[in-house]
């Protein structure tokens, strides 16, 4: 595998996690909210994202799959890490790395809406539309990009390249 081209430059995403962190504190001004990141894909996005950000929060992590050990969704959420924090009437935000077919997306609020959330929205840096199988939409969002294997920036290609401050475009042999 090698990197074909540079897509987003460090210099445009953290322009980008600024623009986004901007409307999620316009939006969430005097209240408290719940950032819950999705691993692995997620973390250098959303350690960027609640630097940015000026209410107060509180942060968790969540392990979801939908793949199981295949390259296309099975449609069944399999929770691989649950969060610990109460959310009950919680305001939360989850931040993913990349919205691609939309399903575990979908299916993750579907889970959390059913604990009885005040409220939840979808942060996510990159959104493949092009891909997408449902009609789910994040609520804020970082970057279209094209139907391409991207990395760097926490997303990665079997383990490597989480750590490239740019997101790449793959060829895969």
């Amino acid at each position: 595998m090698n990197i074909s081209k540079t897509l987003i430059t460090k210099d445009e995403i953290t322009e980008k996690v600024k623009a986004i962190a901007a409307r999620i504190n316009d939006d969430y001004r005097g209240r408290e909210l719940y950032v819950i990141g999705i691993l692995n894909g997620s973390f250098i996005f959303m350690a960027d994202l609640i630097r940015e950000l000026d209410v107060d929060i509180k942060v968790e992590f969540m392990g979801v799959s939908s793949y199981e050990d295949g390259t296309e969704s099975t449609g069944k959420l399999r929770i691989t890490k649950d969060i610990k924090l109460n959310l009950n009437s919680a305001d939360v935000l989850i931040v993913e790395d990349i919205i691609d077919s939309g399903v575990t997306a979908a299916r993750l609020v579907e889970m959390l809406k059913s604990r009885n959330l005040h409220s939840v929205k979808v942060c996510a840096l990159l959104n493949k539309q092009s891909r997408r199988v449902n009609d789910f939409t994040a609520d804020y969002i970082g970057f279209e990009i094209e139907d391409e294997f991207v990395v760097g920036y926490g997303l990665d290609c079997a383990g490597k390249f989480r750590q490239m401050k740019d997101i790449c475009v793959v060829e895969l042999d």
